[in-house]
């Protein structure tokens, strides 16, 4: 591949990726979730599913599903299930009671000896049970898994970076590695960032609630949009 090429390669990932989608959804609310580097997994989930997608594509398989409207169909309607499943799960969630506003006329518990009160303090929060990485890599895989529009959109977009006279393989390496790199950095980069700006929002119950159901609705947004548009 020329360096022309891979430019253009390049530029077109970075725009591709800042758009947004059920991806982008994810990792923010996998940042607020859990933190920005824990939200990492999430990500790495969503570069599994693209992997994914590339081998299909390249191996062919994208034809025959593009060829048959009936699989087509149930691909498509598992995405969007799977999506609005996530957004009512992301809706009904409960707050995390280590955030919960503390009332101040309850009696505070002891600090223990050696520890400050900023630790006892923060000692709630370093122990309330989160999300596993692996729970968060597998969600990040079917969201991108599930969503038959990137296999038919793979087909349209590597061809226009092969070149059938050339080996193959090094240029399906070269095309799938630029697109994981380049999404990494953006969700993370970016989605990932520009969700801690909403932290201080989730630091209490209401706030927490009011996040829930913002990123609930744009992933039933997403599904809805994604059953819908043809």
């Amino acid at each position: 591949m020329t360096l022309s090429l891979w430019a253009t390669l390049l530029a077109a990932c970075f725009v591709i990726s800042f758009t947004p989608g059920a991806g982008a959804i994810n990792t923010m609310g996998n940042s607020l979730a859990v933190g920005f580097r824990r939200s990492i997994w999430g990500i790495l989930g969503q570069q599994a599913a693209l992997v994914v997608h590339i081998v299909i594509v390249a191996a062919g398989v994208g034809v025959l599903v593009t060829g048959s409207p009936v699989l087509f169909e149930i691909i498509r309607y598992a995405g969007a299930a799977y999506l609005v499943y996530l957004g009512i799960r992301q809706i009904l969630a409960k707050p995390s009671v280590a955030t919960e506003p503390t009332d101040p006329t309850e009696p505070t518990e002891p600090v223990e000896p050696g520890e400050t009160e900023a630790d006892a303090d923060a000692a709630p929060t370093a122990l309330a049970p989160g999300e596993s990485r692996w729970s968060m890599f597998r969600r990040g895989l079917w969201v991108n898994l599930l969503n038959p529009k990137a296999i038919v959109f793979f087909l349209a977009f590597l061809p226009q970076f092969i070149r059938p006279g050339l080996p193959l393989l090094p240029q399906y390496l070269v095309v799938g590695t630029t697109v994981v790199i380049v999404d990494v950095i953006v969700m993370w980069g970016f989605f990932a960032v520009a969700a801690q700006g909403l932290r201080r929002l989730t630091a209490s119950a209401r706030g927490q609630r009011i996040v829930n159901r913002l990123f609930g609705s744009l992933f039933i947004g997403v599904g809805v949009l994604l059953a819908v548009v043809h």
